[in-house]
């Protein structure tokens, strides 16, 4: 059971840092947009093997992703999304749209529908995560500034 976490883990790393590198991120962010990758997958495995719904689970490792993003911008001076934009792709349904795909070619309309819903669905999990932890970071944000304003 551990060696299957090391090794999602692992390769989650290695997607998002991979590509960090597609996407032309800065040297010094690639691992850390491999660690964000990491915390996001491992929050939906985790959330998976507890049979949470796969959109929740999505949602959920999104959230993770903009939360690490956030911090990982704001101690490296960087913008956030270049930590986000590598984090969530171990988390993009691609499987799913490509099945879904595959049976709109074979002319199975039928097989096809629920595929693309559910990568539809999956694909609004990971926006909706992104703009949740980044309202909540605004609001934290805000609610910090008008304590130091009174302190002062």
């Amino acid at each position: 059971m551990i060696s299957y976490y090391l090794s999602q883990l692992l390769f989650s790393f290695i997607a998002s840092a991979s590509f960090g590198i597609i996407f032309n991120a800065p040297r010094q962010s690639l691992i850390k947009c491999g660690i964000a990758g990491m915390i996001g997958w491992i929050s939906y495995v985790l959330l998976e093997d507890l049979n949470v719904d796969t959109v929740m689970a999505s949602f959920v490792g999104a959230f993770f992703v903009a939360l690490v993003g956030h911090i990982m911008a704001k101690v490296n001076r960087m913008p956030m999304i270049i930590f986000s934009v590598a984090g969530i792709i171990p988390l993009v349904p691609g499987g799913l749209a490509y099945n879904s795909m595959r049976h709109v070619a074979q002319n199975d309309y039928l097989g096809a529908i629920p595929l693309a819903a559910k990568a539809f669905a999956i694909s609004g999990a990971i926006a909706m995560g992104l703009v949740f932890a980044e309202v909540l970071v605004q609001l934290f944000l805000n609610i910090v500034k008008k304590l130091k304003g009174v302190n002062n």
